[in-house]
């Protein structure tokens, strides 16, 4: 085990198909959330979950491949296997049942996991994702028709796969100095009131990530259709960017009317609103547990 005090705690767990797991956790006191975190990211995405006082146990993974987890031999990496590993992660650190943190693509694996296993999931807040169909919502606020954005992000997915082999040297190497990190924010693509500091750390861990591999992970998503949301019936919360260009907001709202004891919420924020705009993050999720525990009380 290695551990940053009063931060983060890695510890390796095995899934199912015996894939080894970089398994983490914040360690802190209150109620346990399980974060199904987006695909290639890390615990530094959350900055203020990392503080000892944050109010809450978070328990969470680095996806197949990413951030000292193990590829899987056979290079099985598909929504199955995503469900098997947040199960594995539960599993050993005894959680039976818990509420979900999600983001991106970790949207998808929450509903999935609620769908297939009700009696382990308590609520769920998604940010800045949908329950599946995750290309087809790609590039909402260009007014890219779903399904040429769905044919487009696949695409370049699929490219990737074979051209991140070259690239792989120079996104692997790129000093994330605050400079940098600085230059990152003035693309928009990131919201430049997000720390510097913190956004500095995310970004690069996160680069760390072979982009070829990054590229199968999210493919793996890809496949998967729309989750079915007529079975969800935990209290939810859908938290979107109004300048997401990942995520449609659009869609977020749309999924939010679908599902029974739902609150939707849109910021003025990109695809990053964990790191953009974190204590928005856990005051949603303060209001979650709220909730939960008035449903459980009646």
């Amino acid at each position: 085990m290695t551990s940053t005090p009063g931060l983060v705690r890695f510890y390796d767990v095995t899934s199912a198909d015996g894939t080894r797991l970089r398994a983490w956790t914040n360690d802190a006191e209150g109620p346990t959330v399980l974060l199904c975190n987006g695909l290639g990211t890390n615990p530094y995405a959350w900055p203020t979950l990392l503080r000892p006082d944050c109010g809450v146990r978070v328990v969470s993974w680095n996806h197949r491949g990413v951030g000292g987890s193990a590829r899987p031999k056979d290079g099985r990496v598909d929504l199955d296997a995503y469900v098997e590993d947040a199960l594995a992660v539960m599993d050993h650190a005894g959680i039976e049942s818990a509420p979900l943190l999600s983001w991106s693509a970790g949207v998808t694996v929450a509903f999935e996991l609620a769908g297939r296993h009700p009696d382990r999931v308590r609520g769920i807040l998604a940010v800045a994702g949908v329950p599946g169909n995750t290309f087809g919502t790609m590039l909402a606020p260009l007014h890219v028709p779903p399904f040429l954005a769905r044919q487009l992000m696949v695409g370049l997915a699929r490219i990737t796969t074979v051209t991140g082999h070259g690239i792989a040297p120079l996104t692997t190497r790129i000093p994330w100095t605050r400079s940098t990190t600085n230059i990152l924010r003035r693309t928009r693509l990131i919201d430049p009131a997000a720390d510097t500091a913190e956004l500095q750390a995310m970004v690069k861990e996160f680069c760390t990530t072979h982009p070829a591999w990054y590229a199968k992970l999210a493919l793996g998503v890809a496949e998967h259709s729309r989750v079915s949301l007529s079975s969800i019936d935990v209290p939810t919360t859908f938290v979107s960017g109004r300048w997401d260009v990942l995520t449609g907001a659009r869609d977020m709202y749309t999924a939010s009317q679908a599902v029974k004891r739902s609150r939707y919420r849109e910021l003025d924020a990109t695809h990053f609103i964990p790191v953009e705009q974190p204590e928005v993050v856990r005051e949603e999720l303060r209001m979650l547990l709220e909730r939960i525990d008035a449903l459980r009380g009646a």
